[in-house]
């Protein structure tokens, strides 16, 4: 359990509140919590999941793998073809799903793994070849994460992009976006729309419109 907060004086109460009702070990300042990393300096709050890429990389038998600098072929044409080769369907969504916990402190895999995750039902040696990249990339730098700092301001800054008919699929659209809190990143997603675009405008939008119902909430949060 974390307990945070801004008052001292209510964490202890709350402390000892919980204490009468359940055994607890005030382990004092956090440093780990189910996988993630906390690392605090004069600079600021640092978050990473060094060790769990390590043993990602190590479970699959990659972690003397030669690195490679990229996430995803460029152009890539991933997608479900009649010949496909099937590969290892449990294996597969493991190593996505591991993925998507790792994306909590990588956002720049996000995009890439909202690929490899649209092919959970039926994945071919290609998904799966495409999957263990990713992991190679992991090993180019195990210790990224995310860094808070204190700017001392609260401006909130949005981003939003997507294709156009990038499925090769289903020709729907694939969108993103990420969004600032006085200067840290704090929310990002990718994922492919429901709907095929009607154009490039169109899918431009329809990742606008979500982005901005997120944006909407955290003005609410920011203000209270």
């Amino acid at each position: 359990m974390i307990i945070t907060g801004n008052d001292k004086q209510e964490i202890y109460q709350l402390q000892d509140y919980l204490a009468t009702e359940f055994e607890m070990k005030n382990l004092g300042g956090l440093t780990y919590f189910l996988g993630i990393e906390v690392a605090r300096s004069q600079q600021g709050i640092f978050l990473s999941q060094r060790k769990y890429v390590l043993d990602l990389l190590t479970d699959t038998g990659l972690l003397e793998c030669k690195p490679v600098d990229t996430l995803i072929v460029h152009n890539h044409h991933l997608g479900e073809y009649p010949d496909q080769v099937p590969t290892n369907k449990e294996r597969y969504q493991r190593l996505v799903g591991r993925l998507i916990y790792l994306s909590h402190t990588w956002p720049n895999i996000a995009y890439a793994v909202s690929i490899v995750n649209q092919i959970m039902h039926s994945p071919s040696e290609d998904h799966m070849n495409a999957v263990l990249w990713m992991l190679r990339y992991l090993k180019s730098a195990p210790r990224k994460g995310l860094m808070f700092l204190k700017h001392g301001y609260m401006n909130i800054d949005a981003y939003t992009d997507a294709d156009w008919v990038g499925s090769i699929t289903d020709r729907k659209s694939t969108y993103g976006y990420f969004t600032f809190v006085g200067g840290n990143l704090v929310t990002w997603r990718s994922k492919k729309h429901k709907v095929v675009a009607l154009s490039s405008v169109e899918a431009e939008f329809r990742g606008i419109y979500d982005q901005r119902n997120l944006q909407t909430h955290l003005v609410k949060e920011v203000a209270y």
